[in-house]
């Protein structure tokens, strides 16, 4: 069986599928904060006792905290199940929400000091069309050119470029098989896309 989960947003989200790729469970919560607290929860849950052999967890971009409980709850899963562990990106499954996107879909979530993280997709494969950006709203707007944007940050990003439609949408677990199987076996690391605020002081 495969666990998929994602915390990198609002959203906490997990689903598991059988051998076939048949989806047994789901469960997608909006619960902004406390992705520590629950996500092990909603997992036991959805599990009901069974264990998986493969999982896959969203790296990111997108929450550090949120990104953080989730690879170290897969690493901690992989141990005690002996599953192989892999990584999916955070913004792909985020895209996959859009699924009605005829061309280019973006991918649009709020990061810190005011800034966005973006990405375009191909609506259809969900492969990349634009590279990562973390960048206020006005730059990040010019970084992709998607009618469709979606996620936390999407309607400051067409705000600022002044043209396109806004969906306030969330990754969803249930779509991971959407994903081309290169934004899914990624390392199970984070994906920042900036460096953390909190840094280590540099010896004198």
């Amino acid at each position: 069986m495969l666990l998929a989960f994602d915390t990198s947003s609002a959203a906490c989200t997990a689903a598991l599928f059988d051998g076939t790729g048949a989806r047994v469970a789901r469960a997608d919560e909006i619960i902004g904060r406390g992705h520590a607290e629950r996500l092990v929860p909603m997992i036991a849950e959805l599990m009901d006792g069974r264990s998986a052999t493969r999982i896959l967890v969203g790296i990111g971009p997108g929450s550090f905290t949120g990104i953080r409980v989730a690879i170290a709850a897969a690493h901690g899963l992989a141990i005690g199940w002996g599953a192989e562990l892999a990584g999916m990106s955070s913004l792909a499954l985020l895209a996959a929400a859009g699924a009605d996107a005829q061309d280019d879909i973006a991918a649009a979530v709020v990061g810190g000091h005011g800034e966005l993280f973006v990405q375009q997709f191909d609506a259809r494969t969900l492969r990349p069309t634009s590279e990562l950006r973390n960048a206020v709203p006005a730059e990040a707007a010019r970084s992709v050119s998607a009618h469709l944007v979606v996620g936390s940050g999407a309607r400051q990003l067409v705000e600022a470029r002044g043209f396109g439609e806004a969906r306030e949408l969330w990754p969803s677990a249930a779509n991971v098989f959407r994903l081309p199987n290169e934004l899914r076996s990624l390392p199970a690391r984070p994906v920042y896309a900036r460096a953390p605020d909190a840094r280590v002081p540099e010896p004198a």
